[in-house]
């Protein structure tokens, strides 16, 4: 029986207009009514993530930011696995070293020292998500949507290292040649301790704490809840999603997910445009 339903969100539950279709979110409330608990796990920030849910009514334990914070449906910070200033520095120093794009996700918001290259750089991320839509269409929708309203731009980022209110959540860094940002970032968790480097989109890695990670997280959730990873369902569709994929006991994979995220998962499901997450839900919930 399950007992726990983890989605996450870009390519996931949110479809192409990055919102959560009528078919999902009745989806979601129906397996709630029934008891099931449902939970987001995003490498969006919480404020992000409440954005696409809040219009749909949807409340729910939210693992942020890949696992680095953690709220209940309250919205109260329960648990956090944060970097170290001086480990967050050190991979800002790698960037800086290679000439990569990076930014910084923080309890105060997210800061970039590029707003231009953070637009490339989102507009890269929903087309990792939504591959069907052009690029210059996606950059005309987050234009008008005002999608970037949580970026800070400052002229140095390593500013920040000096105020010891910041906390540090994750680095993203974006570069257009994928196979080696993908290298790079394999030779960062061998040089640099506490790490865990995965990946949402095409040209994107993001750095956390070794603990933040969706899988670990959620398996935390659910034992406190005495229940096991066995009886949890898992939707994913790209890199960062694989460490909760590979633990749950009914993986799913959405049908636009990554090749490593298809080939692992024993369970497919339709496209984040075809109501994905609701024709999964209801798939386990009729198996019960």
């Amino acid at each position: 029986m399950i007992q726990c339903i983890a989605s996450d969100m870009d390519g996931t539950l949110l479809n192409s207009k990055q919102e959560v279709s009528p078919a999902n979110a009745a989806a979601i409330k129906m397996a709630q009514e029934k008891g099931v608990k449902f939970v987001i796990a995003t490498g969006r920030s919480y404020e992000e993530a409440r954005s696409a849910l809040d219009p749909v009514g949807i409340r729910c334990t939210i693992i942020g930011l890949n696992g680095a914070e953690v709220r209940n449906k309250e919205g109260e910070i329960i648990a956090t696995n944060l970097l170290s200033a001086k480990t967050t520095s050190q991979v800002a120093s790698m960037f800086d070293d290679l000439g990569i794009y990076y930014e910084f996700f923080t309890n105060k918001g997210t800061f970039t020292e590029d707003y231009e290259k953070n637009m490339e750089m989102l507009v890269d991320l929903f087309h990792s998500a939504n591959p069907e839509i052009p690029y210059e269409e996606i950059r005309r929708y987050i234009q008008e949507r005002g999608i970037r309203r949580y970026i800070h731009s400052m002229h140095d980022t390593r500013d920040i290292f000096h105020d010891p209110s910041v906390v540090f959540y994750k680095v993203l860094a974006f570069h257009k040649d994928e196979t080696g940002l993908r290298k790079i970032g394999k030779e960062m968790e061998t040089k640099i301790p506490d790490i865990k480097v995965t990946s949402s989109g095409y040209r994107n890695i993001e750095i956390n704490h070794e603990q933040a990670q969706k899988g670990l997280v959620l398996e935390q959730y659910v034992k406190a809840h005495g229940f096991s990873m066995e009886q949890t369902m898992a939707i994913g569709d790209n890199l960062n999603d694989i460490s909760m994929l590979e633990r749950a006991g009914y993986p799913f994979a959405m049908g636009n997910a990554d090749k490593e995220v298809l080939a692992l998962c024993r369970h497919r499901t339709a496209r984040n445009d075809e109501d994905g997450v609701a024709k999964a839900i209801h798939h386990v919930l009729e198996m019960a």
